[in-house]
């Protein structure tokens, strides 16, 4: 595939107030989320934020984590990259599916390169510490696709209603 063939996807989950995580994790437990977030990642080459990779128990092979840390502890299979660019063009040159899974930061630096953004939104406000970068205009790209499903989330134990979207932009950056 040709760099400017290469389609990049972001993912990620938001609360109806913006918010995206907690204390290194997400506000909300939903054990269904997470699995279509694992699902629709699967074989696919990620771009990591150093905090989100941190966070993770399982890193697949193929993950670039975005980090100026050079002394960084590195899970077999994983790289370390000092930039999104950077880590955008080693996911592209593996051959997979390339897919952004956060952190903030991250989402703020790749999705002008993003084709598709495929984001859960819960209906339902949640504490957090970290929300979704208002900077990304979600609203300027074409919903192409919606499912909504409703779910218990188990903090609360109580039924929420998600939203998985998938956005398109319709002229992303090419990187390179």
């Amino acid at each position: 595939m040709a760099k400017n063939e290469a389609v990049i996807s972001a993912i990620g989950a938001v609360a109806s107030n913006n918010m995206l995580g907690l204390a290194g994790w997400l506000p909300w437990d939903i054990p269904e989320e997470l699995a279509y977030f694992e699902a629709t990642v699967s074989g696919a080459a990620l771009v990591i934020g150093r905090l989100t990779y941190e966070s993770m128990e399982v890193v697949p092979e193929d993950s670039f984590i975005v980090s100026r840390h050079s002394d960084l502890q590195l899970k077999p299979g994983c790289h370390r990259v000092t930039s999104v660019e950077a880590g955008l063009a080693a996911a592209i040159a593996t051959g997979k599916p390339v897919f952004v899974i956060g952190g903030a930061s991250i989402y703020e630096a790749a999705w002008p390169y993003c084709k598709y953004f495929y984001l859960t939104r819960i209906d339902r406000a949640f504490e957090g510490d970290t929300l979704f970068p208002e900077s990304i205009p979600l609203a300027d790209w074409k919903v192409v696709s919606e499912e909504r499903k409703i779910y218990r989330e188990r903090k609360t134990d109580s039924d929420v209603l998600c939203r998985f979207l998938r956005y398109e932009q319709s002229v992303p950056q090419v990187i390179g």
